[in-house]
């Protein structure tokens, strides 16, 4: 009897940090599954699917096994009709607005290492491009890949801290609508978590990104 056994893999990809070396290192981890084969028979288990039971009762009936995603089939009385199955309802919020919302993405303030600068309300920092110096967007594909526009379907809200009548939306070339603050078109920083400020002051695409006080002024 023939055995193999393939080890699991461990693949290290780190992610993209701002230009400039501010933030601190991330990696993020894949693992592979590991595959025994005995035989003629092949089994595979991968720890991230897990694989459960159905039991079956009644007259003539065994014990069926089936993966998660699988088509075993199974009794008619287990089987769930699919137009009684209501998708629950998404939470709304302020950065996901419906269509027809007069209600965009909420702009606050909270502290950081820079005093206090600009966020959105799940603690995103924002960030303004000095080479844009009106308000018009010049940040488009690769610049915008690595810092998304602050995108808005309505009007902006301003959150605590924040000035509302420095708030306002500037048109994109892609027809979307994006949001300003004191006449400054507002970006975030696409590998940045939240509740932390660590691409201020950083040189890319042509200009540098700040990060954005109340008044509407960067950060020292």
């Amino acid at each position: 009897m023939r055995r193999w056994l393939a080890l699991s893999a461990l693949i290290v990809i780190p992610l993209a940090a701002c230009a400039g070396g501010t933030a601190p290192s991330t990696a993020r981890t894949t693992t592979t599954s590991a595959a025994a084969t005995s035989g003629d028979t092949a089994t595979t288990q991968t720890a991230t699917e897990p694989v459960t039971e159905a039991m079956t009762s009644g007259p003539g009936s065994g014990v069926t096994a089936e993966a998660s995603g699988s088509t075993t089939d199974r009794p008619e009385s287990s089987m769930v009709a699919a137009d009684t199955v209501h998708p629950a309802s998404e939470p709304m919020t302020a950065e996901s607005p419906s269509a027809g919302s007069a209600t965009g993405p909420t702009v606050t303030a909270a502290g950081s290492d820079f005093g206090q600068v600009l966020f959105d309300s799940t603690g995103q920092a924002i960030y303004s491009f000095d080479k844009e110096t009106a308000a018009v967007p010049e940040c488009y594909n690769d610049c915008a890949t690595a810092w998304p526009p602050v995108l808005t379907e309505g009007s902006p809200v301003a959150g605590p801290g924040t000035t509302a009548d420095l708030l306002g939306t500037t048109p994109r070339t892609d027809g979307s609508t994006q949001v300003t603050y004191a006449g400054h078109p507002l970006y975030y920083y696409a590998h940045e978590g939240k509740n932390v400020v660590t691409c201020h002051n950083v040189n890319e695409f042509g200009g540098v990104w700040l990060a954005v006080t109340p008044t509407g002024q960067a950060a020292t």
